[in-house]
C-alpha cells in the first residue's frame, strides 16, 4: 500500500507545495444561520432599530444580484468595522464554482487591495488549488465570513460575524457550490457554531445549509507549521472524494 509520502511525491507535493504563479482575477462581485450564544455587543449595529430594520436588511441582501453585491458590501454600516477598514473585501473567483473556500476575515494586504488571500497565505492557497488542477479563475470561489478587516487582525466578535453572515449566505446562494471548505479554526467555528479544535473538526464531512463542508488549516497557519501541510492535503483529498461521490449520487 502506498504511503502518504508516496502519494504526495506522485502529486509533486512532497515535502511541501511549491509556489506557482496564478494570474490575479478581477473580483466578480454573498449567507447562514448558526446562532451564537448571547454576547454583549462591543460595537452597536447601526440598523438595529428593531426586528423590522434587520428583516428589511436581510431581505435586501437576499435579493442582491452579482452586479450589485460588491457595492452593497462596500456601503454596509451594520457594524463598526466599516469605520476602521480601508476597503471591503467581498470575494473573488468563478461565480458558478463547485468549490467555495471560506476564510475568517481579510488581513492587511487584503484590506489594501480589496481581494481575499493575496499575501503569502494567498500564494500558498493558489499552490493548493493548482495541486487540485484549479485556480481562482476556474471552478473556485474564495470569500471570508467577514468582508472587512478587524483592527490588528483580531478575532472577529460574534456580533460582527452575525452582521456579515447574510452576505456570505447570499454568496453561497448565488454561486451554488457543491462543496464548502472552511479555512482555519475561526472560519469553522463561525460557520458551525462550535469552539471545537480544528484537530477534532478536520478529517470528516460536516454540513452547512445542506451542503457538505470540509474543515482544514488556514494557509497562514501552514506557513508557520510546515509539517501540517500533508494533513491539509489529506483534507483536500477528502473534499475531492466527497464531491466525486456527490456527482455519482453516492456517499463519501
Amino acid at each position: 500500500m502506498a504511503t502518504r509520502m508516496d502519494i504526495l511525491a506522485e502529486l509533486n507535493l512532497a515535502p511541501v507545495w511549491r509556489r506557482r504563479a496564478v494570474a490575479a482575477v478581477p473580483r466578480p462581485t454573498t449567507e447562514s444561520a448558526a446562532p451564537f450564544a448571547s454576547v454583549v455587543p462591543i460595537v452597536p449595529i447601526h440598523d438595529s432599530r428593531g426586528a423590522g430594520g434587520l428583516d428589511a436588511r436581510r431581505a435586501r441582501i437576499e435579493a442582491l444580484a452579482w452586479d450589485a453585491f460588491a457595492t452593497d458590501v462596500d456601503a454596509c454600516t451594520a457594524c463598526g468595522l466599516c469605520r476602521t477598514r480601508n476597503r471591503s473585501v467581498p470575494g473573488v473567483g468563478d461565480v458558478r464554482a463547485e468549490w467555495l473556500f471560506i476564510g475568517e476575515a481579510p488581513g492587511a494586504e487584503e484590506d489594501a487591495r480589496g481581494e481575499p488571500f493575496v499575501g503569502q497565505a494567498g500564494r500558498l492557497l493558489d499552490s493548493m488549488l493548482a495541486a487540485l488542477g484549479m485556480n481562482r479563475r476556474r471552478n473556485v470561489y474564495i470569500a471570508n465570513v467577514l468582508k472587512c478587516r478587524p483592527p490588528g487582525n483580531r478575532t472577529p466578535e460574534p456580533q460582527e460575524a452575525d452582521a456579515c453572515r447574510p452576505y456570505l449566505e447570499r454568496q453561497i446562494a448565488l454561486v451554488g457550490p457543491r462543496l464548502l471548505i472552511a479555512l482555519g479554526k475561526s472560519a469553522a467555528s463561525l460557520l458551525l457554531g462550535t469552539d471545537a479544535s480544528i484537530a477534532s473538526l478536520r478529517g470528516r464531512v460536516h454540513s452547512y445549509q445542506g451542503r457538505p463542508l470540509v474543515v482544514t488549516y488556514h494557509p497562514a497557519y501552514l506557513l508557520r507549521s510546515l509539517p501540517e501541510k500533508a494533513k491539509a492535503w489529506e483534507d483536500l483529498v477528502l473534499a475531492k472524494r466527497t464531491l466525486a461521490a456527490l456527482k455519482r449520487g453516492g456517499e463519501a
